[in-house]
C-alpha cells in the first residue's frame, strides 16, 4: 500500500547541513533586504535592525545617538562619558567599577563609591572615576589595589626608573659658554679644598678628595641624552599594551595605574585619535588608546585643555 504524502515528514528527513545552509541563506536575504530599505547595525552585536528601529532587536542596545542630560549636546548611543561638558553620563552604572546601579542606588552596591564622585585628598578636584584626573592618586581601595599589582611588574619598575631618569635630565643646567665652564672648575677647586681642609682637621694629612658624581654637559649634548631618553619610554609605553575590555571604567583603572610620575603624557585614543590628558576624558577608552610621551616643550594638543 502506497504511503500517503506527508509535508511534515518531508522537512524532517532533510539533513542538517542543508537546513542550516537554508537558514543562513534566508538571514543573508532578510539582512540584504534590510540594508537595501536603509537598515542600521547595531553597534554592539552587529544585528542589522529596521531604518525607524530605536533599539537593537537582538541585544536591546540603542541604535542611534543620544543627548547627554547635562549638556544636551548629541553624543553616541555606546558613550559613557560626555567629552563637551565633561561629565559621566551613566545612571545605571558605576563609573568606579562599572557594576550595574539601579537609579535608587546612592553608593555602588560592589565597591561602595558614591554616584557623585569622590575629590581627591590630594589636589581636591571631584572625580567621577577610580584615579584623580588631575594628580593621578588612587580614590578608591580596588584602585589602590590595581596599582599595587601594577607596580609589581618588571615593565612598570623600568618604566620608572626611565621616567626618574628623564625628569633628573629635566633638571640639569647646561654649560652654553666657555665662562660657565670656568666656575664650574672654580667651583670644582674650591670643594677640594674646604674638603681638604676638613679632613686635615680631622687629623687626615692626605685625604682622597672623591670626584663629583655629575659633570655639566653641553646644551646639545644634554638635549641628545633627553631625546634618547624618551625613545626607551614611548618604546616601552608601546609595549605596555592596556587589556582589551567592553568595560569603559575597567580600561580607564588599568590605564591610569600604568602611568608613571614625572613626565608629561598624553593618552591617545582610538575613538576619536585624539589627544586627552588621562582615559577619563575619553567617551569610548573601551576601544581602546595608548600614553604617548609629549615632554615638556611638545606643542601638541590635548582635547582636555581647550
Amino acid at each position: 500500500m502506497k504511503e500517503d504524502y506527508n509535508p511534515r515528514n518531508a522537512q524532517q528527513n532533510v539533513p542538517v547541513k542543508e537546513k542550516s545552509q537554508a537558514g543562513e541563506q534566508q538571514k543573508s536575504k532578510t539582512a540584504m533586504q534590510l540594508q537595501q530599505s536603509g537598515g542600521v547595525a547595531c553597534h554592539s552585536c552587529g544585528t542589522l535592525n529596521d531604518a525607524d528601529a530605536q533599539y537593537c532587536m537582538s541585544c536591546g542596545a540603542p541604535l542611534h545617538g543620544i543627548v547627554c542630560p547635562n549638556c544636551g549636546s548629541e553624543i553616541d548611543a555606546d558613550s559613557d562619558f560626555c567629552e563637551v561638558c565633561r561629565h559621566y553620563i551613566r545612571r545605571d552604572v558605576c563609573s568606579f567599577c562599572g557594576a550595574k546601579l539601579d537609579d535608587n542606588d546612592g553608593y555602588c552596591p560592589e565597591c561602595g563609591s558614591p554616584r557623585g564622585g569622590i575629590v581627591c585628598p590630594t589636589c581636591h578636584t571631584l572625580n567621577d572615576f577610580s584615579f584623580c584626573k588631575q594628580c593621578g592618586q588612587p580614590l578608591t581601595e580596588d584602585a589602590r589595589k590595581l596599582l599595587m599589582k601594577v607596580k609589581e611588574s618588571p615593565q612598570y619598575r623600568e618604566l620608572v626608573a626611565l621616567a626618574k631618569e628623564y625628569n633628573d635630565l629635566q633638571m640639569e643646567l647646561p654649560f652654553e659658554s666657555e665662562r660657565d665652564l670656568q666656575r664650574d672648575e672654580a667651583s670644582r677647586q674650591l670643594r677640594e679644598r674646604v674638603l681638604k681642609l676638613l679632613a686635615e682637621d680631622l687629623g687626615n694629612k692626605n685625604p682622597v678628595i672623591p670626584t663629583p658624581p655629575k659633570q655639566r654637559l653641553s646644551k646639545e649634548e644634554l638635549e641628545e641624552r633627553k631625546k634618547r631618553k624618551m625613545e626607551q619610554l614611548s618604546e616601552l609605553l608601546e609595549r605596555m599594551a592596556i587589556p582589551q575590555s567592553p568595560s569603559p571604567a575597567k580600561v580607564r583603572n588599568y590605564a591610569m595605574a600604568q602611568k608613571p610620575m614625572g613626565v608629561r603624557l598624553a593618552w591617545l585614543c582610538n575613538y576619536k585619535q585624539a589627544l586627552h590628558s588621562s582615559p577619563c576624558g575619553c567617551a569610548k577608552p573601551q576601544l581602546g588608546g595608548k600614553w604617548i610621551m609629549l615632554g615638556h616643550n611638545s606643542n601638541q594638543e590635548i582635547k582636555d585643555d581647550k
